[in-house]
């Protein structure tokens, strides 16, 4: 692949649609219009957790907004490490970086936690990213350990746990006194609605963008119902930069670390599925050692949101569809995407936009974004062989049970020695611990060579949703 680009190219523009062509060199403009567009897909994606921890934290609303700031800014930078590459780091193919859903659970715990709060977090996302700066020459060994079976049942039941939160957005939001209000059940059925008609009728990158284009459309319609409020809008300032540890200094604690460790774990065994997936798209071979450096930008990406007010950082799935769905291989088009989030960052006024979509309106955004999670688990389970081997129902089963206490008995673990709650309140770690350790009682340690194909195949299940 000739992933050079040319910014005085004389090419006319790419069109944007899945009729392009795959190029390598784009035009000054259409490089911005391909950048933005990468953007604008995994906006709702990459707003979402600071959201979701935000309001779960029942940060103020500023402080929710600055969350965003971080995140976006922190998207930009880990997305420039990731496309442009640095020394050793950075796999340099056209991809978007975000905050993973699989931390949100988690970090939830130790947030919520009176003896750990928000400082622990940022310390435990720290030492997960230098982890992964550490680990990631040794992750292409551990694919044995995370088959189909596995990395499938611990999606689902990210999906299926994050449901919680968009089903409490859809009714208002806990705490809200009118929670379950009609006017709440409304708007987010009527935002479902609209994403559902862009995606069914829409083409290209409409039907990309649906969740995006119905969060807006259901934010007019709240503001029609009065429950859209532009105060702090109003008043945030244009520009403000984005400074490391905000929330004061990080605070360390040993399990709470492991914890967000093994989240480190999962992330990028799923990163190395979708870099093997971006592979076949581009037909830009990647060898270990290119592997590695995509993983330790991963790390490094994460290390630099613990910094930066934020969190875990992964390649994004949507956009690496996106490349296949415009044919645009060159990876200075996501470098372009990067710089436009990295900017965005630096805009408080948008922060507190986004901080200021009503919670029924992300409600409806909400139940799309995280059953999409969901059904990809169950999209990866089903290339798992049931039929010839009954040990997989097994495997599923139990794990899903796990994952599912923390979830259905708040209080299960109540009597378990506080440090361990971390842990043990994460629906999608009991999963996961869950998950390997059946997989080798029942299956036994498949070879590198099958995992790296099976790690592929799942990731383009991912892809296709």
């Amino acid at each position: 692949m000739a992933d050079s680009i040319s910014a005085t190219s004389h090419e006319p523009p790419v069109p944007l649609g899945p009729a392009t062509a795959p190029v390598g060199k784009v035009g000054s403009l259409a490089l911005g219009l391909l950048g933005l567009q990468h953007v604008l897909v995994m906006y709702a994606g990459a707003v979402a957790v600071p959201l979701i921890v935000g309001r779960a934290l029942k940060l103020a609303p500023e402080q929710v907004a600055m969350l965003v700031s971080a995140d976006l800014f922190a998207c930009g930078i880990a997305t420039l490490i990731q496309s442009w590459g640095l020394p050793g780091i950075g796999i340099r193919m056209p991809v978007m970086m975000g905050v993973t859903f699989a931390s949100v659970t988690p970090m939830i715990a130790m947030g919520t936690n009176p003896d750990l709060g928000l400082a622990v977090i940022y310390g435990s996302v720290i030492v997960a990213g230098l982890f992964g700066l550490l680990v990631a020459p040794l992750i292409g060994r551990l694919l044995p350990l995370f088959p189909p079976v596995v990395t499938g049942t611990i999606i689902l039941v990210i999906g299926v746990s994050l449901m919680k939160v968009g089903v409490n957005w859809a009714a208002g939001g806990v705490g809200n006194p009118n929670y379950g209000a009609p006017v709440f059940l409304g708007i987010s059925a009527f935002v479902l609605l609209v994403i559902m008609a862009i995606t069914r009728y829409g083409t290209g990158f409409v039907s990309s963008a649906s969740v995006l284009i119905g969060i807006v459309v259901g934010m007019v319609v709240a503001g029609l119902f009065g429950l859209v409020d532009l105060s702090r809008v109003a008043s945030a300032p244009w520009f403000d930069v984005v400074r490391p540890f905000a929330f004061g200094w990080p605070a360390f604690d040993p399990v709470s670390a492991v914890t967000l460790c093994i989240v480190m774990i999962v992330v990028m065994i799923e990163s190395t599925g979708m870099f093997l997936a971006l592979s076949e798209i581009t037909a830009d071979p990647v060898d270990e050692a290119r592997l590695t450096k995509g993983l330790r930008a991963d790390g490094l990406g994460t290390l630099i949101g613990g910094i930066f007010n934020t969190f875990p950082y992964t390649s994004f799935s949507q956009n690496i569809g996106l490349v296949g769905v415009t044919g645009v291989r060159s990876r200075f088009v996501t470098v372009a995407g990067g710089a436009i989030m990295l900017v965005l960052g630096l805009i408080p006024k948008l922060a507190a936009l986004v901080e200021a979509v009503p919670q029924c309106v992300l409600g409806g955004a909400g139940l799309v974004m995280f059953g999409m999670v969901a059904a990809t688990g169950a999209r990866i389970l089903g290339a798992v062989d049931f039929a010839r081997n009954r040990n997989n129902l097994f495997v599923v089963a139990i794990s899903v049970g796990f994952g599912m206490i923390p979830l259905v008995a708040p209080n299960f673990f109540k009597q378990m020695p506080h440090a361990l709650h971390p842990l043990l309140e994460s629906g999608i770690l009991l999963s996961a611990l869950a998950a390997v350790f059946l997989n080798l009682f029942f299956n036994g340690l498949g070879n590198t060579a099958d995992a790296r194909e099976q790690a592929m195949r799942q990731a383009q299940a991912a892809e296709a949703h």
